[in-house]
């Protein structure tokens, strides 16, 4: 997550290569309880593309991206910035590809059904046939966090941002991810980024005033 230069020289990235070994990547049995953290939202959905998405549109998707995200940030609403936000996620899920849409239909399937070993190798398969596929990389993020395999996992986000800085989607899962390692202070980096891109995102108002709380102390 050159690009990646944006990103504090931070420990999770080093988190990247060794977490499959300190975390191993720690069995539920092993975690922290939830109280031994900032609280977090119990519905881990609003790190992941809507149920249902707008079609996307033509033109170009760099453009239209662009042009989205700048009306993100001055949206007027919560409404008209969920709109957006369905037309930024509309675009990250199309793959151009008719081989790589029928791939992800077979992944979410899989991944429904709780067949994470399938889901991946079909993952496997759609970055390799097309590696800037950014989505392609987020889903299978959240696959290896399923799997509580979170080493992979950020890896895999940090592919996702360097190809999307943008992506709250990402930044959100990888805030997530820090914050359930215990690495409060980095969660806290990602998580205002996240929302400096969408300052309308769900929830994460709310984690950030706890974790900035529980960091930096309260305001005397």
């Amino acid at each position: 997550m050159a690009m990646i230069g944006r990103f504090p020289p931070v420990r999770w990235l080093a988190l990247a290569a060794g977490l499959g070994m300190v975390v191993a990547l720690a069995s539920p049995a092993s975690a922290q309880h939830p109280g031994d953290k900032a609280q977090q939202p119990s519905d881990k959905d609003w790190a992941q593309p809507p149920k249902e998405l707008p079609r996307a549109e033509g033109g170009e998707p760099t453009y239209n991206l662009d042009t989205l995200f700048a009306a993100l940030k001055v949206a007027p609403d919560e409404a008209s910035a969920k709109a957006i936000e369905q037309r930024i996620w509309a675009l990250w899920m199309n793959s151009g590809s008719d081989t790589c849409t029928l791939l992800m239909t077979r992944v979410k399937v899989a991944t429904d059904a709780k067949d994470y070993d399938l889901a991946l190798k079909l993952l496997n398969a759609i970055v390799e046939i097309n590696p800037d596929y950014v989505e392609a990389w987020n889903q299978r993020a959240t696959i290896y966090y399923l799997k509580h395999d979170f080493g992979h996992a950020i890896a895999d986000l940090r592919e996702v941002l360097v190809r999307e800085p943008r992506h709250f989607g990402a930044l959100s899962g990888l805030g997530m991810m820090l914050q359930e390692i215990g690495d409060d202070k980095d969660a806290l980096t990602v998580y205002r980024k996240a929302l400096a891109v969408d300052p309308h995102l769900e929830h994460i108002p709310e984690v950030v005033k706890t974790l900035a709380e529980k960091v930096e102390g309260r305001d005397i």
